[in-house]
């Protein structure tokens, strides 16, 4: 089993072709730190729009190597931290046109991979999450309830009997599922954008580390970029950067990957339409059927570091793998007998209140996206749509929705935050283990936790 080494996607095809370093100070229109997602789209995006912008992207290793290289390759519609926070800030119907944004942007993914000729093994078969047990069962029903009234959910509640025909997930009781989801692998679409840029015109540096950002100034290791505008994508390394530690707090998520599997495990699966899984614990799972035929799964590992400390290269304790392994051999008997070929670990950002953001301000042409949560292999590009919408003076749709210009507290200083990140997960592995052992209600564990981290 290979550990580490960034993930089993960029495994798969190889490191992505060296870029330069930054050859020194220099200046541009548009400077962006980061190359991932929501660096390369809204990159992407400004390019597309106004072809004389100079745009360059500085990255501290290569691109592609933070969380945009290593998710789960779930292209969803999801609204991070939920779209009910909406209502109560922005109304009903800012929330719905949220919504409508995000499964539109999912098409729109889609279409730009088709477009640039990109080959992300991207299959569009929707969102199937499961309930197995008497407790999940009883949250499914109350979600699919609540999410039929919202005219953009387009989500099914099916029963049993219909869930396991659709994917075979051991005792299950109910599922849901919705059209706005596909398959993908990260870093086939990572390393398509970035060639996709560069055909553009845009200057990609990598192995190049920002330490600062200050208004319309970059100041990396190898020289300073003075810009009009300064893109902070950085998502889970945010804390690395002067006086940022506090803003986002980085938290992993780990990764399996098997071996391809025979067709007659899928035979019994019947997974084969490219839908992605999850299902309704509170310290949730997320899996895909990758075009290889493995089962990539993954879930919370070891879920924050001391001092926001980042793992760079994916290394991840052993223990890990059998536990992640348990849940897909709990979901797949069949699988039992199926080696695990790779773990690794990404990180993600954390906003205090659990809601991603997108912004600019103007008077210091510092931007900003990203807190994603997890839910940012779609939101990357809805981010990057609306960043270049902002810099460029667009009033457009997108530059209207709810999340743009949101702000929120700093995580509290240590030992503070890792006391609470240690206790939310410890209480929701606590309340899971009590509903799988037969408890018919939600943890009063859980919604505690909910409520202390923001998260309700």
């Amino acid at each position: 089993m290979i550990n580490g080494n960034v993930s089993h996607w960029w495994q798969q095809i190889g490191a992505p072709k060296p870029r330069p370093e930054l050859p020194g100070s220099i200046t541009a229109d548009v400077a962006i730190v980061g190359g991932g997602y929501t660096g390369l789209w809204t990159a992407y995006y400004l390019k597309q729009q106004k072809p004389e912008l100079k745009v360059v992207v500085i990255e501290q290793r290569h691109i592609g190597y933070g969380a945009s290289g290593r998710n789960g390759g779930w292209l969803t519609n999801a609204i991070t931290g939920g779209r009910e926070q909406y209502v109560k800030t922005h109304g009903r119907d800012a929330a719905e046109r949220f919504q409508v944004a995000m499964n539109e942007t999912v098409d729109e993914v889609i279409r730009v991979a088709a477009a640039e000729g990109i080959d992300a093994d991207i299959m569009k078969g929707g969102e199937f999450n499961v309930a197995y047990t008497p407790a999940q069962e009883t949250r499914i029903r109350e979600f699919a309830a609540a999410e039929q009234q919202w005219k953009s959910a387009d989500l099914e509640l099916l029963e049993a009997p219909e869930a396991m025909a659709k994917i075979n997930v051991a005792n299950t009781r109910a599922a849901v599922w919705h059209p706005h989801a596909a398959r993908i692998q990260p870093a086939k679409l990572s390393a398509g954008l970035a060639d996709a840029v560069e055909r553009l015109g845009v200057e990609i540096y990598e192995n190049t580390r920002a330490v600062e950002i200050t208004p319309r100034t970059v100041r990396t290791t190898h020289g300073t970029v003075t810009a009009d505008f300064v893109v902070r994508a950085t998502e889970g390394f945010t804390a690395g950067l002067k006086g940022l530690k506090r803003l986002w707090l980085p938290m992993n998520s780990s990764l399996i990957a098997t071996e391809p599997l025979d067709q007659s495990v899928w035979d019994e699966l019947g997974w084969n339409k490219g839908e992605v899984l999850g299902d309704f614990a509170h310290v949730y799972m997320y899996a895909q059927r990758t075009a290889d035929d493995r089962i990539a799964i993954g879930g919370r590992g070891v879920p924050y570091k001391w001092a926001s400390g980042v793992d760079l290269d994916g290394e991840t304790p052993p223990a890990t793998a059998k536990t992640l392994s348990d849940i897909m051999h709990r979901f797949f008997p069949a699988t039992r007998g199926a080696k695990v070929d790779h773990l690794w670990s990404g990180v993600l950002g954390v906003p205090r209140d659990w809601a991603a953001t997108v912004g600019l301000d103007r008077e210091t042409g510092l931007a900003w996206g990203g807190g994603y949560v997890g839910t940012g292999v779609t939101t990357t590009n809805l981010a990057g749509r609306t960043l270049a919408d902002l810099i460029l003076g667009n009033d457009t749709d997108i530059t209207h929705l709810p999340w743009v210009g949101h702000q929120v507290r700093k995580w509290e200083p240590e030992p503070l935050r890792w006391i609470a990140t240690k206790g939310l997960y410890t209480a929701y592995g606590i309340a899971d283990q009590t509903e799988l052992n037969g408890r018919k209600k939600t943890s009063p564990i859980a919604k505690i936790a909910d409520v202390v981290t923001g998260r309700a």
